[in-house]
């Protein structure tokens, strides 16, 4: 169980860290450029935004690498990191990867009792 939060936390947080690249950079551009009529309007709240987009895939890949030594504080940081990535983005097309896989991984690194075999 370790090894798949291993696995799932960081193929999550590579997937987070492609969502945050965009949500990052749209914010930035729409704050530089200024909003295009309807098309591209500023989000509600940018500073969320910008913060989960730093902080998700960060905590998914430091809570993958830690799953197999450290299971509680791995299931911690990955179910943070879904979290975070669903309050920010909310559960589209784009998010339901991230947050299904750091989620997952996060519940797996929980149920870990004992090492896994080698």
């Amino acid at each position: 169980m370790r090894n798949a939060a291993l696995v799932l936390g960081i193929i999550g947080g590579i997937w987070a860290m492609v969502v945050g690249f965009f949500g990052f950079g749209y914010t930035t551009f729409i704050e530089s450029h200024g909003e295009i009529g309807t098309l591209a309007t500023q989000v509600n709240n940018p500073d969320l935004i910008r913060a989960a987009s730093f902080l998700a895939p960060i905590l998914a890949i430091a809570g993958g690498a830690m799953a197999r030594s450290r299971n509680i504080v791995a299931a911690v940081l990955l179910l943070a990191s879904a979290l975070s990535v669903y309050v920010a983005f909310g559960f589209n097309v784009f998010t339901m990867f991230p947050i299904g896989f750091c989620a997952l991984g996060g519940m797996l690194a929980l149920a870990a009792k004992e090492p896994d075999a080698h």
